[in-house]
């Protein structure tokens, strides 16, 4: 099975639109306190201008389940990734569109996942930032992973880019990539030479049964 691609910090129609035409799998769209922060409005006109069979994820932090679900249904997002403090009720509430985010510091970090069993859609892993809920632009350790039972679909975040994101497809083996930053000419901008080199970097990947990605 190939491994997705998920591309988040989208702000503009412009780079949505290239994004698809390069076989993205998915697109993400902040809805909280962030340089690549959108409004609803703005999140309608760029999925409104998206081709068919494009997935659409909302990432929110801490936001009430009323407003989350008001702007799922008004930018008919199709799935909501939550990055703060939010329970695995809450998560459940939002079922089955909800993917949690978590952030890795050391093994112990992980202990949580679990309660979410059956609670999410997927899990994402992005790396620990002291007093930030968004990734920091760098890898955490990925050999923290080893033998973890994941309660979901793992998507796997942090500093993902051309130079690493072949390695940490072997390392990782994960069902969908996140980037963001590294793929970026500037904050909101997609940059089409690197989001194209990680999508060739991870077509090249070898599978299990040797064949080609």
């Amino acid at each position: 099975m190939r491994v997705r691609v998920k591309l988040c910090g989208v702000t503009n129609v412009d780079d949505a639109l290239m994004a698809a035409a390069m076989g993205v799998d998915a697109l993400g769209f902040i809805f909280a306190a962030s340089p690549r922060r959108i409004t609803p409005e703005a999140g309608v006109e760029i999925i409104r201008a998206l081709p068919p069979f494009v997935k659409t994820v909302g990432v929110f932090v801490d936001e009430d389940v009323v407003e989350i679900t008001r702007i799922a249904r008004f930018c008919g997002l199709d799935m909501v990734q939550l990055h703060g403090q939010e329970t695995p009720e809450v998560c459940a509430r939002l079922m089955p569109r909800s993917i949690k985010a978590f952030q890795v510091k050391d093994r112990a970090s992980l202990d949580s996942l679990q309660h979410y069993r059956g609670r999410v859609r997927g899990v994402l892993l992005d790396a620990w930032a002291n007093g930030r809920r968004g990734g920091i632009g760098e890898p955490f350790d990925w050999r923290l992973l080893e033998d973890f039972p994941m309660p979901g679909p793992l998507i796997l975040a942090g500093g993902l880019g051309p130079e690493n994101v072949r390695e940490a497809v072997m390392a990782v083996h994960p069902y969908s990539i996140d980037i963001n930053s590294g793929v970026e000419s500037r904050p909101g901008r997609k940059d089409p030479a690197r989001l194209q080199a990680v999508i060739q970097a991870i077509t090249a990947v070898p599978r299990t049964d040797g064949e080609i990605a």
